[in-house]
C-alpha cells in the first residue's frame, strides 16, 4: 500500500511539473497583455509617418529589445522602458524572465507550425568594450549578439549590417537600411522571418494573377490565391469592413485580416484600430463558409524606431545628453543611435490538407466574399498568450504596373 501511494504520488507530480512546463507564468503572462497594448501605440506611432506604404512592426520583439535596454541601462533610462511597457510594478528580474518566457513560447517553431526566424545584434562603436555581465545577461534572455562597427565609415556600416541581415534571414532581408542617421551611439538591428502555414492550405491550382489596387490610378499585378472554407467571420456593417479569421498550422496562433468593404485610404480604419475594438470585433464573429481571395506575396519592412520609441516615452535612451546605459559598458558613453526593425512576412499557399468532407455540402453555400484586392490591416494573433506577434498593413505589395484600361 505504502509503495502504491508513493507510485501515485511521484505520477501527479510528474503530471504537474509537465502541466507548468504548459503554463505560462504570471510574468510571462502579464509581459504578453503589456506587449500587446504596445502593438497598438507602436502602429499608430508609425503610421504617422508620411509617404509610408506598408507596416509590420513585431510588438514581442520590440518589447524584448526594450528589455534588453533596460539591462544596459540606470536610472531613468531604465525605468522609461518599464512605463513605455506599462509594467511599472514588474521588479526588474520578473520583466526579463517574462518576456524572455513569452518570446521563446511564441517563437516555438513546433507548437506553433510557422517559420519564424528571428535574429538582434547589438552595435557598438569602435571604440565601446562590452561588460561581461551585460553580454550574457542579453544573450540569456533576449538571445542578443554584440558586435563592434564603426559607423563612421557609413557606407562599409551599412554594407555589414545589410549583410548580416541577410545571413540570418537566408537572403529574405537583403537590405534593412541605406544609411545610419548617428555615427557615435549604439545601434539594434532586429531581423525577422516570418512564414505562416495555414491551418488549411490553398490548392496550388487555384492561384492566378489579378490586380491590386494600390490609389484609384495605380494597379498592380500579384498572384492570388483562392479558396472557400469555414472561417471566423464578421461583416461590420456600421463601419463598412470585414474582419477575418484565419488559423495558423495548430491553431495556436490566427492572421487576423480588417479590409473596407472597397478601395479607400486607410486612415479610417486605423482610426477604429485600439485593442478594445479588436477584442469587440473578435467577439461578434460567427464561423461561416468564406471565398477568400488573398495575395501571394512577400513583403520586406524596415523601421528605424528610434524616434518611434522617443515618442512613445524613451525619451533619455534615445538623447545623447541624457542615457545612462552604463551597463553595456561600464561608461556612461552610448545612446540608442538607431533602431532598425526589419521583417520579412511571406504568404504562400502552404499549410495542412483541408477538410474534404464539407465540400458540397450545406455549410459551403452562400459563402461570404473576402476579396483582398484593396489596402488592408492584419494582425497575427497568439492564442494561447493573447500576444500580438505582428501587425502591420498591407499597402503596396510587389508587382509589376498594370496598364490604365481607360
Amino acid at each position: 500500500m505504502w509503495v502504491t501511494n508513493v507510485v501515485v504520488l511521484c505520477f501527479l507530480a510528474v503530471a504537474a511539473s509537465g502541466e507548468d512546463k504548459k503554463k505560462l507564468s504570471s510574468h510571462a503572462t502579464t509581459m504578453a497583455d503589456k506587449s500587446a497594448n504596445l502593438a497598438f501605440s507602436l502602429y499608430h506611432t508609425v503610421a504617422k509617418e508620411k509617404d509610408l506604404d506598408n507596416i509590420l512592426i513585431s510588438p514581442v520583439v520590440v518589447a524584448s529589445s526594450l528589455g534588453m535596454v533596460a539591462l544596459g541601462g540606470k536610472a531613468s533610462t531604465a525605468s522609461q522602458v518599464k512605463s513605455v511597457l506599462s509594467a511599472d510594478a514588474l521588479k526588474d528580474e520578473h520583466l526579463h524572465t517574462g518576456l524572455s518566457e513569452l518570446l521563446t513560447e511564441v517563437s516555438d517553431p513546433k507548437t506553433r507550425n510557422v517559420t519564424w526566424k528571428i535574429s538582434n545584434r547589438l552595435y557598438g562603436p569602435s571604440s565601446v568594450t562590452f561588460a561581461d555581465n551585460f553580454v550574457k545577461s542579453s544573450k540569456k534572455h533576449y538571445n542578443y549578439d554584440h558586435s563592434k562597427i564603426n559607423l563612421r565609415d557609413k557606407r562599409s556600416a551599412v554594407n555589414s549590417i545589410n549583410e548580416w541581415a541577410s545571413k540570418s534571414t537566408d537572403g529574405k532581408l537583403p537590405e534593412i537600411t541605406k544609411d545610419v542617421q548617428n555615427a557615435d551611439g549604439a545601434t539594434i538591428a532586429n531581423a525577422m522571418f516570418f512564414k505562416p502555414h495555414w491551418d488549411e492550405k490553398f490548392h496550388e491550382k487555384m492561384v492566378d494573377n489579378r490586380g491590386f489596387l494600390v490609389t484609384r490610378s495605380f494597379t498592380v499585378s500579384v498572384p492570388m490565391m483562392h479558396r472557400t472554407g469555414l472561417y471566423k467571420f464578421h461583416d461590420d456593417t456600421e463601419n463598412r469592413l470585414f474582419v477575418l479569421d484565419m488559423p495558423l498550422g495548430q491553431k495556436q496562433s490566427s492572421l487576423v485580416f480588417i479590409m473596407p468593404y472597397h478601395l479607400e485610404p486607410l486612415e479610417r480604419l486605423e482610426k477604429l484600430l485600439t485593442r478594445k475594438q479588436l477584442e469587440t470585433w473578435m467577439g461578434k464573429m460567427e464561423e461561416r463558409a468564406v471565398a477568400i481571395s488573398l495575395p501571394k506575396v512577400s513583403m520586406e519592412v524596415s523601421h528605424n524606431l528610434q524616434k518611434t520609441l522617443g515618442e512613445l516615452g524613451l525619451t533619455d535612451a534615445v538623447d545623447k545628453t541624457k542615457a545612462d546605459l552604463s551597463n553595456i559598458s561600464g561608461k556612461k558613453d552610448l545612446y540608442l543611435s538607431n533602431v532598425f526593425h526589419a521583417s520579412s512576412m511571406e504568404w504562400d499557399i502552404e499549410g495542412n490538407p483541408f477538410d474534404t468532407s464539407i465540400f458540397g455540402s450545406e455549410k459551403l453555400r452562400n459563402p461570404k466574399l473576402f476579396y483582398a484586392d484593396h489596402p488592408f490591416i492584419f494582425l497575427v494573433k497568439d492564442n494561447k498568450t493573447n500576444s500580438i506577434l505582428f501587425i502591420g498593413r498591407m499597402v503596396r505589395p510587389k508587382g509589376d504596373k498594370m496598364r490604365d484600361e481607360l
